[in-house]
């Protein structure tokens, strides 16, 4: 189910996500030249209702008078999911978690869909190409600031994510995400953009990868401490199958706080009432830490019918929109993390030391 091109289709760069379907077939990735030729790979449109890859990357395109200062591999991803609107369509798999290293790849599992195959096809592509670096770009759906993730520690990874913003998460979970399976081919970051109809976020990517494109290297000297506010995802939170989401209404089983998405990026306390339950003598939420773990009690606890935060942690990618709570999750759990004093140059230093 995967397209290669050399070229891009006359008109293309006229329409908007919704629309590609009328020149593209499916997946398709472009392999563009550029004065540099180890390539830069940017993915857009995993899921097919966040529109800011797309729209940044075909300004950029668009407004190209010359050759491109790097060769560009270009993945489109869920176009048929961006046709709706939609993260996905309910027949499908989530586009970014279909990539090698996903659990569960075995015959039944849901990894036997052509889609997995054909995020390998693009990862073995890219496994030849001698790739400079690598850049997934998202929106979110609930009220969170522009931050970039790595899946590795290294120096490289933490210059290409604060070459976007100070703000960077570590995470290693889930399993399956375009970012960590390609932090074996090259430095990799995933953009979090904000949400869709912020025209600053488009304008922050379009900035970023422009600069991206013309870089002749990525820095390898450590990180200047003031440069990076760190932080390390350390579960993921989902609802428990069955469990009916709600706002404002009792006859949920599980009605949320109604400006929920409000708490992203803060360090909440213990105690912080998130919702309440009918049930008030089993969780409704299922939590995982980063080796699969069920930790929902180590989290969350409830305190006759209110569901408590048990210990101080920061949520982000918390959202009001229903279906992406049981497409997804309800959000993740992050810890500020500090760096090894091996990744972290002081103001002082003489980086050539």
């Amino acid at each position: 189910m995967l397209t290669v091109r050399q070229d891009l289709p006359e008109g293309l760069l006229d329409l908007q996500p919704h629309e590609l379907y009328k020149k593209l077939d499916g997946p398709t990735l472009f392999q563009l030249p550029g004065r540099r030729v180890e390539p830069i790979f940017i993915s857009v449109l995993l899921h097919g209702n966040e529109p800011v890859g797309w729209n940044a990357i075909r300004h950029i395109l668009y407004h190209q008078k010359h050759e491109l200062p790097r060769a560009l591999s270009l993945f489109v991803g869920n176009i048929e999911a961006a046709r709706f609107h939609q993260r996905r369509l309910e027949h499908q798999p989530d586009f970014n978690r279909i990539w090698p290293g996903a659990t569960g790849c075995g015959a039944g599992s849901g990894g036997d869909a052509p889609e997995y195959a054909m995020a390998e096809k693009v990862y073995q592509l890219m496994a030849n190409a001698d790739l400079f670096a690598s850049i997934d770009v998202h929106n979110n759906t609930g009220l969170n600031p522009h931050y970039a993730c790595v899946n590795k520690l290294d120096t490289a990874f933490l210059h290409l994510a604060t070459l976007f913003d100070r703000t960077v998460i570590y995470f290693t979970r889930p399993e399956g995400v375009q970012s960590l399976a390609f932090s074996s081919l090259a430095p990799s970051v995933t953009l979090e953009c904000g949400q869709p109809d912020n025209p600053q976020g488009l304008a922050h990517a379009i900035e970023y990868l422009s600069a991206c494109l013309n870089l002749a290297e990525i820095p390898e000297h450590p990180i200047a401490r003031q440069d990076i506010e760190l932080f390390h995802t350390v579960a993921v939170v989902r609802v428990a199958p069955g469990v009916e989401v709600g706002f404002q209404s009792d006859a949920s089983d599980l009605r949320l706080i109604d400006h929920i998405d409000h708490l992203n990026f803060r360090e909440l306390p213990s105690n912080t009432v998130i919702g309440w339950q009918k049930n008030h003598h089993a969780l409704a939420l299922r939590t995982v830490d980063e080796h699969d773990r069920e930790v929902s009690s180590h989290f969350f606890h409830l305190d006759g019918n209110a569901l408590k935060i048990s210990r101080p942690v920061m949520p982000s990618m918390l959202t009001r929109n229903i279906r992406i709570i049981h497409q997804d999750c309800l959000c993740y759990l992050m810890e500020r993390l500090a760096l090894p004093d091996a990744l972290i140059r002081h103001v002082a230093d003489n980086i050539d030391a």
